[in-house]
């Protein structure tokens, strides 16, 4: 599709305008030993209270967790004392989706680090143009963050959305990179950059938990209620990410474990993975959804 008509264009407006009430609400509600759960369905009844759906589930990620944590069922885990906390949330009304995330912060030391997540998105922002390059915003993010003796994280990256779809195609590093990707005009982008420390080490890797999946492929499973659960993800979900929370009540709780472990032996489902700071050093985030018009960009969140 080469651009969005009028109508898709609404949805997208009217999706971003649910995250960011959401988003704005949610900044006051978090608070230090509150059960991490408690946000996680705070924001997505939130979400659906204002008549969008959750695009993926409310992730909580604390400290040197960048990203993809959500409370699986029965989450026992709180936010810690002095922690940085990033909510990352995602709308979709009729799947057209918008992303924004921001950081909670309950370190005095850590807020330098905040507001360069906040800086480097903000300068982002105003560079955006059509054709601008990938790797130009890029540059600009990077350069920001280290002009503020902070470091981005290499291997995270805002991306291209669209309907029914988180990651839709383009990606946008937050650092400089050989790429002949351009911003197209007309599309909607989530530009998210990642700071750390500048003695971390600057990039993720995968952690051991996984909270978060997504539908692949319709497959032929024994367990009948494996197929009935793969028929309720696939008609409610689609391409979109989903907790395990919310698939309470679609089987029998005694069949639930092993039908959900069938699906995802069977590849029928796939897991992501929380993404760690290889050195364990703390991270920050920002997030806003833009969409790219003729003289420059359109904040939707």
């Amino acid at each position: 599709m080469n651009r969005y008509d009028e109508e898709a264009l609404e949805k997208f407006r009217r999706s971003g305008r649910i995250l960011r009430e959401t988003r704005e609400e949610i900044k006051g509600f978090v608070r230090e030993g509150m059960p991490i759960i408690e946000i996680c369905e705070k924001v997505e009844s939130l979400i659906r209270e204002k008549g969008g759906k959750p695009a993926f589930p409310c992730n909580v990620s604390i400290n040197e967790i960048a990203a993809h944590y959500t409370s699986p069922p029965n989450d026992k885990k709180t936010i810690p004392e002095k922690s940085l906390v990033k909510v990352d949330i995602g709308v979709h009304v009729d799947g057209y989706v918008t992303d924004t995330a921001t950081t909670i912060n309950f370190n005095p030391e850590y807020a330098p680090m905040v507001e360069t997540a906040e800086k480097a998105l903000e300068k982002a922002i105003e560079n955006v143009r059509p054709n601008i390059s990938t790797s130009k915003l890029g540059e600009i993010i990077e350069k920001t963050i280290k002009a503020r003796g902070f470091k981005p994280i290499s291997n995270l990256t805002g991306h291209q959305v669209g309907r029914y779809l988180v990651h839709a195609g383009t990606s946008i590093p937050n650092v400089s990179h050989l790429s002949f990707s351009k911003i197209k005009l007309g599309k909607v982008y989530a530009i998210e950059p990642f700071v750390t420390f500048q003695d971390g080490v600057g990039r993720v890797k995968d952690g051991d938990e996984v909270t978060i999946f997504r539908f692949l492929k319709l497959k032929s499973v024994k367990n009948p209620y494996a197929k009935q659960l793969l028929k309720y993800i696939f008609e409610n979900f689609r391409t979109l990410p989903f907790a395990e929370r919310w698939l309470q009540n679609t089987v029998p709780k005694e069949h639930f474990k092993e039908a959900f472990r069938e699906l995802l032996k069977s590849k029928a489902l796939m897991g992501y993975p929380i993404f760690v700071e290889v050195s364990g050093k703390p991270v920050a985030q920002a997030e806003h959804t833009i969409l790219v018009v003729e003289d420059g960009c359109e904040v939707l969140t």
